[in-house]
């Protein structure tokens, strides 16, 4: 049980650290779009870091993850320098496939809906 406390301590550090440093140094490269981090799993060890982000309003997606990969030396000096963590984790950027889930669902439900009012 403590391991996920400490898990979760990690995870929501980095993710405020993160976030401030997308929005200042990736976003405005991009600026009609929004790059959100949606969750952050963390390992037992604490040593890799799978980072979550929802991209809305580009069709850059897979240019913005491309730009995150090739910056993460960066973002891990960045993250090492403002907390003050044991291990400073590996980073993985990746879309959060939730979020298509959900819209699917959306749709799907909202079909539903209509072909029961058909009826």
């Amino acid at each position: 049980m403590e391991e996920r406390r400490r898990q979760k301590k990690v995870s929501s550090l980095i993710k405020e650290v993160l976030s401030q440093l997308i929005i200042d140094t990736i976003q405005d490269s991009y600026e009609s779009s929004l790059i959100t981090i949606t969750r952050i799993e963390i390992t037992k060890d604490l040593k890799i870091a799978h980072i979550y982000l929802s991209l809305f309003g580009t069709e850059h997606k897979e240019q913005i993850l491309d730009v995150l990969n090739e910056r993460m030396g960066y973002f891990r000096k960045y993250i090492a320098s403002h907390t003050n963590l044991k291990y400073n984790p590996m980073l993985i950027f990746s879309y959060d496939p939730i979020l298509s889930y959900k819209e699917k669902i959306d749709t799907l439900l909202d079909q539903l809906k209509k072909d029961e009012k058909s009826s």
